[in-house]
């Protein structure tokens, strides 16, 4: 019954919206910031798409933050769903979305790129994987997305409490230009090139590595790392109870042992007078 209120719902509908149109845009710039624009040109350095990366996540999210949390990266929609800030619904929805926006751009980016630079496109998706072996490349893009989701957890939380926007949305562009190693860290930047092209050599590495990558980091930053962190938010996880309540109450513990704290070098004080 929720779930056909939810399709109802006009926030719902925007919000997959937001997803498909910014996932559009993000593999569009950086497909085209990873391709020359003809076969003898250069192929850009991996600083060239790790700035575009970097910049277009900052302006994403600006634009979608506030309707759809700006993901667009099934990766991180996984992750949110393995913590459960998202239900099953909005996760998949949300996937389905960035994968047809990224289908899209790829598609849009074909079109346009000169007939002589075309078979750039391809090898942009399986950079990686001709540097070594497909093992390393999962490697690579585990713990490249570890990084980048850690950051987006850790951003999410403290916005939530202390840090101000400008500079969460900052901390999540700039993990993104950190990462020159020609990763993808995203499975819908990979999928939108290799269905158009049709090249799916080791395309499981892509969606493999950055999602276990995401969601490694997102349970650690949830049960462990996180100020409402808890052995009982954990169970309640693993159990389908109410996290939220878990979770708020795991927070009024800890704002009453700061208080408790904070009170203690007073009576201290006023005991030496």
């Amino acid at each position: 019954f929720l779930p056909f209120q939810e399709l109802q719902s006009r926030q719902f509908w925007c919000s997959l919206l937001a997803e498909a149109t910014g996932t559009l845009i993000f593999v569009w710039i950086v497909l085209g910031a990873s391709s020359p624009a003809g076969p003898k040109d250069v192929l850009p350095t991996s600083l060239q798409p790790a700035l575009a990366a970097g910049l277009v996540a900052i302006s994403l999210a600006h634009c979608f933050g506030k309707i759809s949390g700006a993901q667009v990266n099934p990766a991180i929609t996984m992750a949110f769903l393995c913590t459960r800030k998202l239900d099953a619904l909005h996760a998949s929805s949300y996937i389905l979305a960035q994968c047809l926006g990224a289908i899209l751009a790829s598609g849009f980016f074909y079109l346009m790129l000169p007939s002589s630079a075309i078979g750039q496109l391809v090898t942009k998706v399986t950079t990686s994987v001709h540097c070594g072996n497909a093992g390393q490349a999962l490697g690579m893009e585990l713990f490249s997305t570890f990084q980048l989701a850690l950051t987006i957890f850790a951003v999410e939380d403290h916005r939530r409490h202390e840090l101000g926007e400008p500079a969460g949305i900052l901390a999540i562009g700039f993990s993104v230009i950190g990462t020159f190693s020609g990763g993808s860290m995203n499975p819908a930047r990979s999928l939108g090139p290799a269905v158009i092209t049709g090249f799916w050599e080791h395309h499981w590495v892509y969606w493999l590595g950055p999602i276990l990558g995401a969601v490694l980091a997102g349970v650690s930053y949830e049960f462990f790392f996180a100020d409402s962190a808890s052995r009982e938010k954990l169970v309640a996880c693993l159990t389908c109870r109410d996290i939220e309540i878990v979770e708020a109450a795991s927070m009024s513990r800890s704002s009453l042992s700061a208080a408790v704290q904070a009170k203690s070098p007073d009576k201290e004080e006023h005991g030496t007078e």
